[in-house]
């Protein structure tokens, strides 16, 4: 079992590799990460320079000023990782200093407030070099504290500093094992990591997507989101100021019913509150950990088949721990403001599936409680219908079946208008059932590309996703 260094030693071992030569930007919480290189010794070698530009005055002399005014944002971390390494560049005499890997790490913090309300947040990242001379690569991260006191949080900013700076010359060609290296010396419950993108010349064939479905299943963060150019993005970035619409669903594949399930349910979110615009609403596919790994162990080729698909239509998807709904309202509740209008769009079956008090056994106020955190913020459900294979009955809110102790509830909220049903659908889609599509694909079954939406078909195709094998369905078509 290899064996954890402490941060001391992990800076005592960079500073004794002369060949590793960088400068440190700390902003918002002190120089904590530098510390650790001056008191471990030996840091001459490796210090070019440290710097804290705490006053704002200072900092945008020095990086410029960010159009939106704020300066714990990953925007701002870039601009000093690429100003740093440039004056590294630029200053360093290169005879002097050949066969030597440079680097700039830096971080833009800001810590607990002193009435302990907002536990404080920061972007960290490092650019360097593997190769003296080498086209860079880049390590960004987002953290959120969870610690009570500024002291302890500036502790872990430093540790983790010291882990990444480490991580990404002695781990740059196993990015998981970087990514679990971060925690050397910490516990989760000390900061969460909700964010993390690789970039650059040794990153090239990382997938952001993977390393962000690594931080969820090993419990660094609850939620996820990357973005329809496969790059991981910060979940409160999206949704500052915005309202929210979500889907969420297994999409394997996706087809006709969730795309009609999505646009008839935006549509009348829009219709309803005159407030929405297309610049101030965040339409979302969400998918669940639990429902990756509905055959066991997660699959991460079939993962990356669904992120796939959902990135060709152009939407950001959210990966989330957060099986209940409730825990999802209570997500986006962390980014947004009171006034803040939140839709879903849900099938049938999962609204049943909501009103079933099994779920809700963890709860000291079982089902109420879980209710009470649903709707306590503005969130509409728009119900989408379903037609009984039983029976071919079409199921919705007039008619759908809940226990008899809970009829009282139900009807509460759809008397007051948070349960709406979607009226405007397709009918020939409430056929479409995602599950026999998947059977059919493999075995080359004409007709499942009427039920997928757009070009997805093609896509499928092209890329041999969900076990398609062209060759196989071209010998089948011809005998």
């Amino acid at each position: 079992m290899e064996r954890v260094l402490t941060p001391k030693q992990k800076a005592l071992e960079i500073n004794l590799d002369r060949s590793i030569y960088g400068s440190f930007a700390e902003i918002g919480a002190g120089q904590e990460t530098v510390r650790f290189f001056y008191r471990a010794g030996g840091a001459s070698g490796t210090l070019a320079k440290a710097m804290s530009a705490y006053d704002k005055d200072f900092s945008d002399s020095i990086y410029g000023r960010e159009n939106d005014g704020r300066y714990v944002t990953e925007e701002r971390l870039k601009r000093m990782l690429g100003h740093e390494f440039r004056l590294i560049e630029e200053r360093l005499d290169a005879e002097q200093h050949r066969g030597q890997r440079f680097f700039a790490y830096a971080n833009t913090v800001t810590t607990i407030d002193y009435a302990k309300k907002y536990k404080g947040h920061g972007w960290v990242g490092i650019k360097f070099q593997i190769e003296p001379g080498e086209e860079c690569s880049e390590i960004i991260l987002h953290v959120r504290f969870k610690e009570n006191t500024a002291h302890l949080q500036q502790e872990t900013l430093g540790i983790l500093g010291i882990n990444l700076i480490y991580g990404a010359y002695y781990y740059y060609d196993n990015p998981r094992k970087l990514l679990d290296s971060l925690y050397d010396m910490m516990d989760l419950d000390q900061i969460e990591i909700d964010m993390i993108n690789f970039s650059g010349s040794r990153f090239k064939y990382v997938d952001n997507r993977l390393m962000s479905l690594h931080l969820l299943r090993n419990g660094m963060t609850q939620a996820v989101m990357f973005g329809p150019d496969g790059m991981n993005i910060l979940p409160a970035s999206i949704f500052y100021k915005k309202h929210i619409f979500a889907l969420r669903g297994s999409f394997r594949p996706v087809t006709n019913v969730n795309i009609d399930m999505l646009n008839q349910g935006l549509k009348m979110f829009k219709n309803q509150y005159n407030e929405i615009t297309e610049e101030n609403l965040e339409v979302l596919f969400e998918i669940t950990l639990s429902n990756l790994s509905q055959e066991g162990e997660i699959d991460e080729r079939d993962f990356l088949n669904r992120a796939d698909i959902l990135c060709r239509l152009g939407y950001n998807v959210l990966i989330s721990n957060f099986s209940e709904y409730y825990k999802l309202v209570e997500y986006f509740a962390n980014f947004t403001k009171e006034r803040t209008q939140i839709g879903i769009s849900m099938g049938v079956n999962n609204l049943i599936a909501v009103f079933n008090e099994k779920y809700y056994t963890d709860l000291s106020g079982g089902i109420m409680e879980a209710f009470g955190k649903l709707f306590k913020r503005n969130v509409n459900i728009y119900l989408y219908p379903y037609i009984s294979r039983e029976t071919g009955e079409l199921l919705n809110s007039n008619n759908l079946k809940v226990n008899d102790n809970l009829k009282d509830l139900y009807k509460y909220f759809k008397k007051n208008g948070r349960i709406i049903d979607v009226e405007d659908f397709n009918q020939s889609y409430l056929k479409i059932y995602s599950k026999e599509i998947l059977k059919q694909i493999p075995k080359c079954k004409e007709g499942w590309e009427d039920s997928l939406p757009g070009d997805i078909a093609d896509f499928i195709k092209t890329k041999g996703l969900f076990g398609y094998d062209s060759d196989k369905c071209k010998y089948i078509s011809t005998e």
